[in-house]
């Protein structure tokens, strides 16, 4: 994914942020990125000093771009969730200007792109440390549901996607599969995620082999509660 695109889906981020020196977002991107592992792996008490080294930056630079850990965990979530849109918004464009094979192939590169993220090692860290209210990250889930459900109804249209499933079990579906199990290795998951999320997408190809119980999960059981 471009820098380019990236910077499409966050108009206001890019609103809020002063336009940084070229080094300068350089320093800020990898700090986030550095960060974004380090919670995977040690959660939201990640040391700040070895978030900073990870970055390869001093420990002023860190604080420079954000004076304590709740800002850098909110810049963390902006920064995945604006990716993980990015990629959704990128697969339609892609559909609907039939270069990139069918609906289901741009479903399927999307979910597998989105590993990249690691949204499942940081669900605990958003759900208890960041605001959903908020209204950038508000209006990002808007827009990743509208593109993900976009995906999905178009492959559902064409006859490749099975009928009883939504856009929220496939989010319940990447979240679990890319979660690091306890007292596991992240690189162990690495390994392995990529072919778990494939028997699982094959799962949701037609013709349909099986009867799911329960109903569809969708983006509404993911909504913040008051």
């Amino acid at each position: 994914m471009t820098t380019a695109a990236v910077e499409s889906v966050r108009p206001a981020g890019s609103a809020r942020t002063p336009k940084l020196r070229a080094d300068a977002s350089r320093n800020r991107e990898r700090i986030v990125l550095a960060a974004r592992d380090a919670f995977v792996e040690h959660g939201a008490d990640a040391p700040l000093d070895e978030i900073a080294k990870r970055a390869g930056v001093g420990n002023a630079t860190l604080y420079r771009n954000f004076p304590d850990r709740m800002a850098l965990i909110h810049e963390v979530a902006v920064f995945v969730k604006n990716r993980v849109l990015a990629l959704a918004e990128t697969a339609t464009v892609e559909v609907e200007a039939a270069d990139g094979g069918g609906p289901f192939d741009a479903l399927q590169r999307f979910v597998h792109a989105t590993v990249a993220e690691k949204i499942g090692g940081l669900c605990t860290l958003f759900s208890s440390h960041v605001d959903p209210h908020e209204p950038e990250l508000a209006e990002i889930r808007e827009r990743l549901q509208s593109a993900v459900g976009g995906l999905m109804a178009r492959a559902r249209a064409a006859g490749e996607l099975r009928p009883d499933v939504d856009h929220g079990d496939l989010f319940i579906a990447m979240s679990q599969l890319t979660r690091p199990l306890p007292n596991t290795s992240c690189r162990l998951l690495d390994e392995f995620v990529h072919r778990h999320l494939q028997i699982f997408l094959d799962g949701l190809r037609t013709p349909v082999r099986s009867t799911l119980p329960g109903r569809a999960a969708t983006f509404e059981d993911f909504q913040p509660r008051n």
